[in-house]
């Protein structure tokens, strides 16, 4: 029997004033000028219209920071992934403080706990002593620096509350791609913490994703791809980019019982509040 093939990923409708708050796009290779605005363009086309793009090594985060200074469009979120959180070595910490530092980085992460791989596949992944060690390192930086908190928690989540709890505050936390229990949701929303919806919110399965969604107050929910991952239905499995974001929004829209262009205009503004965006 031959493979079923998946349909080419088309955007949404357009919908005006979106954002998209956590994307690899234009970060996860040394992209040209002209490629970033490709990606740019193809975004605005549905209605992006800002979005962070985000590093989860070193190397990433270089080409994160890059991008935002060649794109208006484009800002930039630095850190070392859990997985990866055996690199946070001296030179990478002080490099990370200095990426912090410029202005077009509006975020310190992905950072956060990540017991996937400790349990799946231990090589390739950090242990979950230096992940926290790496957290909280990552925690101090974004308090030092006045930057937005960016959470990764896979199979995390009573240690990430549990470190959250404990160590200094800083002024905006971001669960990014959220993906845990109701509970979970209502402690982080609790804390006032911001939850980012990925794609993974329009899976069939995942009722309680919208529940969380439905449940977020305003100021405390934006919208994300996290490509070129998580790509919404009804493109699941095919590559994700920000041009896709509308499908997500409208779901997200759907559990809030809104309309999407009125949604649009509540992640804009959570977006530049959290971010210290000026618009």
């Amino acid at each position: 029997m031959a493979k079923k093939s998946r349909p080419t990923p088309t955007p949404a409708e357009r919908i005006d004033g979106l954002i998209d708050a956590h994307t690899h796009a234009v970060s996860n290779r040394e992209l040209t000028a002209e490629e970033i605005g490709a990606v740019m363009d193809r975004a605005r086309k549905a209605g992006v219209e800002r979005v962070c793009t985000v590093g989860d090594g070193l190397d990433e985060a270089e080409f994160a920071l890059r991008a935002a200074h060649l794109h208006d469009a484009v800002y930039a979120a630095c850190a070392i992934h859990p997985t990866r959180a055996h690199e946070l070595d001296d030179d990478a910490r002080a490099r990370l403080t200095e990426m912090a530092a410029d202005e077009r980085c509006v975020a310190v992460g992905e950072t956060g706990i990540d017991t996937y791989w400790l349990t799946h596949d231990p090589e390739r992944t950090a242990p979950l002593e230096v992940q926290e060690e790496a957290l909280r390192w990552h925690i101090q930086l974004a308090v030092d620096s006045g930057k937005a908190l960016m959470i990764h928690n896979r199979e995390g989540d009573a240690e990430v509350l549990r470190i959250l709890d404990d160590a200094p505050r800083p002024d905006h936390v971001m669960l990014h791609c959220f993906s845990s229990p109701i509970d979970v949701a209502r402690e982080a929303i609790a804390r006032g913490y911001v939850l980012s919806f990925a794609g993974n919110v329009t899976f069939k399965r995942n009722d309680e994703l919208r529940q969380a969604a439905a449940e977020a107050p305003v100021g405390q929910l934006v919208i994300e791809t996290d490509a070129p991952y998580m790509t919404p239905e009804p493109f699941r499995g095919a590559r994700n980019e920000p041009a896709l974001i509308g499908h997500t929004a409208k779901v997200v829209a759907d559990a809030r019982g809104m309309d999407v262009t009125d949604l649009a205009r509540e992640v804009s503004g959570t977006f530049d509040r959290i971010y210290g965006v000026g618009h």
